[in-house]
């Protein structure tokens, strides 16, 4: 990735209706390493989907989709798998594998895409896991956590590691009230380090108290993606 390039980059990109569901507009988007964005969608399915073409997982009729100045359509499976590891997700459906406990789920990304040993991962993770309310990891499986438990631990598996770029689909109606902020002060620490911020919201209350932060707001409807003043 070359200096003053974007970190994630959609140029008119136009996803395969028959794939994705999304209407074939053609979607752009540019943002730049410590930036974040606000994506408004109250259709979190169409939030998820949108979410999954940033990450290179939606083919396109036309257009381009880059992250890391790197055309997702033009990798390989190796590399489409490393550069993934670079995205910390929170996903509004979990996600979450049954067959493991909740700690496996969470570190198992980072133990797959990086060289950290077990044991910085698993000191990491406590201590988010600590920040967001957590007692410590647990290793229940995530079917038998509360929603907010649940919640925390979607915050501790998205921040873990030193993601370049989070894409957060909206939690904000089962992660706790004493959580809020430090999931704030956790995403303005990765962008201070360059990390960018993909965000999606169903409502201005999830996003309200970090307005002045948010660079672009922008609008996810059938007929494609619209920006919006931050006001």
């Amino acid at each position: 990735m070359t200096a003053n390039a974007p970190l994630l980059e959609l140029r008119d990109a136009v996803p395969t209706f028959e794939e994705s569901g999304l209407m074939p507009a053609p979607y752009n988007l540019r943002m730049m390493p410590g930036e974040c964005v606000v994506i408004d969608c109250r259709d979190s399915a169409r939030a998820a989907i949108f979410a999954d073409l940033c990450s290179g997982m939606v083919s396109l009729a036309q257009g381009s989709v880059s992250f890391m100045g790197l055309d997702w359509s033009t990798l390989r499976d190796r590399q489409l798998n490393a550069l993934r590891g670079r995205i910390g997700r929170i996903s509004r459906h979990g996600s979450w594998l049954n067959l493991f406990g909740t700690h496996l789920n969470i570190m198992l990304p980072q133990l797959y895409h990086t060289t950290d040993t077990f044991e910085d991962v698993v000191e990491h993770a406590t201590r988010l896991g600590h920040a967001f309310g957590l007692p410590g990891l647990p290793i229940t499986a995530p079917d038998r956590l509360s929603a907010a438990d649940l919640a925390r631990a979607a915050c501790v598996r998205a921040f873990l590691g030193r993601p370049e770029l989070l894409v957060l689909e909206d939690i904000s109606d089962t992660l706790p009230e004493e959580s809020v902020l430090p999931f704030f002060e956790t995403i303005t620490a990765a962008r201070d380090r360059g990390c960018g911020v993909l965000w999606f919201v169903r409502s201005a209350a999830a996003w309200r108290e970090y307005r002045k932060a948010v660079n672009l707001h922008m609008r996810l409807l059938d007929e494609g993606l619209f920006s919006m003043r931050v006001v």
